[in-house]
């Protein structure tokens, strides 16, 4: 129960949910390009340039930031639970000895399905909002107006049942494979660099960092994709 309380455990999932939502903002706009690439799929431009382009001129200069807040409010969520369950659940296990790849890949696994479990509503209401007053090719996608995150809550549960704030999650329990990826590879490259070197510098954490969110990412992109399209498709009749 110590090393679950402890003080590492909550720097991490600060630090963790700290990070990630500094890389978010940073890159926010890239993420509104791949959503609606993902969901739109009768979008001409299919390039990430061409498609933040037509956002702002059609939508307004600020539209590649809609839906910052609830975006933000959630991976800094997902983010904090996670980190803490991973460090939790790998002191408790390895206590003390030398961790392992595949053990940090089960660690990884474990929670991701608990940080799914735990914030699947959060992203069911961001992706909601993200997309909500967006102008898409596809007619069938049926428009929402919530006002905020508290009334999408309230709205979807009025409408839909609270199930509904889970749908996606058979396909988020898939995609738990990517951090859980993403940590092994992270968690191996700076088990290889420490043998060379006392301590690791900030650039060497980033670009491993960097490198295992990459071979994860890819790995598990198709998942994503289709993600992203069950999360809309809660609110509208496409390919239904």
């Amino acid at each position: 129960m110590a090393s679950v309380l402890s003080y590492e455990s909550l720097v991490h999932a600060v630090a963790g949910a700290v990070g990630s939502v500094t890389a978010m903002t940073v890159f926010f706009p890239l993420d509104t390009a791949r959503l609606r690439l993902q969901v739109d799929e009768k979008r001409k431009s299919k390039t990430t340039h061409m498609v933040l382009l037509e956002i702002i001129k059609e939508e307004g200069l600020l539209a590649p930031y809609r839906g910052w807040f609830p975006v933000i409010s959630s991976l800094c969520c997902s983010n904090f639970v996670y980190f803490y369950t991973f460090n939790s659940l790998k002191a408790l296990w390895v206590k003390g000895q030398r961790s392992t790849t595949g053990k940090d890949l089960v660690v990884g696994f474990v929670a991701g399905v608990v940080n799914v479990l735990l914030t699947t509503p959060l992203w069911v209401v961001n992706t909601r909002l993200k997309l909500q007053g967006a102008k898409f090719r596809n007619e069938d996608i049926v428009p929402t107006n919530y006002k905020g995150i508290i009334d999408a809550f309230h709205q979807i549960i009025r409408d839909e049942g609270i199930s509904a704030l889970w749908n996606g999650t058979f396909p988020s329990l898939l995609l738990v494979f990517n951090p859980a990826v993403q940590f092994m590879f992270y968690e191996g490259l700076k088990r290889q660099l420490l043998k060379k070197r006392m301590k690791l510098s900030s650039l060497d954490v980033f670009i491993i960092g960097a490198v295992a969110k990459a071979i994860a990412t890819t790995l598990t992109y198709p998942l994503q994709t289709v993600q992203s399209i069950l999360r809309l498709l809660i609110h509208s009749n496409i390919y239904q």
